[in-house]
């Protein structure tokens, strides 16, 4: 007996084996591998798993294999990604921030439904829909969550405002919140305009149209385009743009891909650009890429104007997204773009996507931030302009006129007291008590003659107060950087976005250096 049960259990261990054996083999075809494998997975794992979320991380390292820019979204992401770029989202319309556990609205977005609903910067959220919304429990996911919805629905806030007293109850319609691409649009003097565009959105083009016709019509007859920061969008809106400074028939961009009918295409100016000879800068910096790129390429290529900052990202790869049944998406590399030149702008990523992102981390430790002789080309990336200019393709544009980082008023004090928000929320302190007499008085008044040094006074006592020891040599180097930043953030506070760029710009060196270089025009 015993030796006939040892003949059996090792022909049952075998015959296991075996069938084990053959029935993976059978199981994983060619045709299918990774389908075959995550069946395999969800039904013989030790564990219940989860089959979308395997499926979702599968996708997406699959396509992160491939460059650092096809990926793959899920629905909620997809839709996160996009709100930026289509121009608008359903919601209340509140930038905020949590202080103290606490709500606290940073800005109201102008045309939303929160601004006719009467809520104002400074308002702290205590309810919501009569439940409490303050403590640990309270984040940034939570916040969202809550005050986003479908346009139409309703939502009550209970809100303490400033030296009002009692609380404040509040019912607003959600409805669609515009995201706006243009930051601030003035005249910077009697002849020049600046204009800022934060992103290539959807409404990017019509809202640069209107910017545009605004400074005509108050004499503009030179501009500084600022794309510092801007990271792109869409590859049309780019080109409509590129299409209003450049003459009938010039070369803005063309693209080339393995897929693309025709194996690529040309994008063309076309007559009647409203600004096409006009003397134009552009300004770009590490963070500009993309769309920004095929700009300041375009412009760069056809000696159309001149290039201010430091060099660009690097980004030369064209995507298209592709919807799935279940909402989500996948973008995908499909083809390259170049500039007139014939320059592919695209930085390398053969190390993989953390490398190619610590690229510019890498900029800053080799000095190229601060020195343009720290940055070389290699002779093969070499093109010249129709004018006989030098320009290299392989990482980005480098500017015609490079302004290093400004890191002498910039130091690890000041740093430190704006990264952890000190200055915001002393500044919406400040807000609280004199913002309708700030309003009343009026900008103008506000930006020549408003006394920065109490104010400046007051912020470093109220850091010492939240535990930040003042160090008098980093201050008195920061000290004008301080100021104006302080202003410019209270401008913010009080009046828009443009208001206080109009502050902040005054010691802007690449602006400055932008302006010297126009006013030689």
């Amino acid at each position: 007996m015993p030796i006939a049960f040892s003949i059996v259990l090792i022909a049952g261990i075998w015959l296991g084996h075996t069938m084990g054996r053959d029935r993976t083999r059978t199981s994983f075809g060619r045709t299918d591998k990774i389908t075959s494998i995550l069946n395999f997975v969800q039904e013989q794992y030790v564990d219940t798993v989860n089959r979308e979320h395997l499926t979702d991380r599968t996708i997406a390292d699959m396509l992160q294999e491939l460059d650092p820019h096809s990926a793959y979204m899920t629905a909620d992401e997809r839709k996160r990604n996009d709100e930026p770029l289509e121009g608008n989202f359903e919601g209340i319309g509140v930038e905020f921030n949590i202080i103290s556990d606490t709500v606290r609205v940073m800005n109201v977005i102008t045309g939303g439904p929160s601004e006719n609903a009467g809520i104002r910067a400074g308002d702290r959220i205590i309810d919501v829909d009569d439940k409490p919304f303050t403590g640990k429990k309270v984040n940034n996911a939570l916040v969202m969550k809550t005050l986003r919805g479908k346009g139409g629905t309703k939502v009550k806030l209970t809100v303490k405002r400033a030296y009002v007293k009692g609380l404040i109850p509040v019912e607003i319609t959600r409805g669609s919140v515009p995201i706006y691409s243009i930051d601030a649009s003035y005249m910077m003097d009697k002849e020049t305009g600046y204009i800022k565009l934060s992103r290539f959105a959807a409404t990017s083009y019509d809202e640069y149209m209107q910017a545009f016709h605004k400074l005509q019509k108050t004499g503009m007859k030179k501009m500084i385009l600022d794309l510092r920061g801007n990271g792109g969008g869409y590859l049309n809106i780019a080109v409509s743009l590129a299409d209003e400074f450049l003459a009938s028939g010039k070369m803005i961009v063309y693209t080339k891909g393995r897929s693309v009918p025709g194996g690529g295409k040309k994008f063309i100016a076309t007559a009647g650009g409203g600004f096409e000879d006009e003397p134009l800068m552009i300004l770009i910096d590490e963070n500009s890429a993309s769309a920004s790129e095929i700009i300041a390429g375009a412009i760069q290529d056809n000696d159309r104007g001149t290039i201010i900052g430091r060099r660009s990202f690097g980004k030369g790869l064209v995507q298209e997204e592709h919807e799935l049944p279940d909402g989500s998406a996948f973008r995908l590399t499909i083809a390259r773009y170049y500039t007139p030149s014939g320059r592919c702008i695209q930085k390398p990523y053969t190390k993989g996507a953390e490398e190619y992102y610590q690229e510019e981390y890498d900029r800053y430790k080799k000095g190229e931030l601060l020195n343009a002789d720290s940055i070389h080309f290699a002779d093969s990336l070499k093109f010249h302009t129709p004018g006989g200019k030098t320009v290299y393709g392989g990482g980005g544009i480098m500017p015609d006129v490079f302004v290093p980082l400004d890191t002498a008023e910039r130091n690890h004090y000041i740093n430190n007291l704006l990264y952890h928000g000190i200055a915001r929320d002393y500044i919406l302190e400040y807000a609280d008590t004199r913002r309708d007499m700030l309003r009343k008085t009026g900008f103008d008044k506000f930006f020549s003659g408003f006394d920065t040094e109490a104010l400046l006074k007051g912020f470093i006592s109220y850091a010492e107060t939240k535990g930040y020891k003042t160090d008098a040599a980093a201050l008195e180097k920061g000290h004008p950087f301080l100021l104006n930043y302080l202003k410019a953030t209270l401008a913010r506070i009080v009046w828009d976005e443009e208001s206080f760029y109009r502050i902040l710009n005054i010691r802007d060196k690449t602006l400055n250096k932008a302006l010297e270089e126009i006013g030689k025009k």
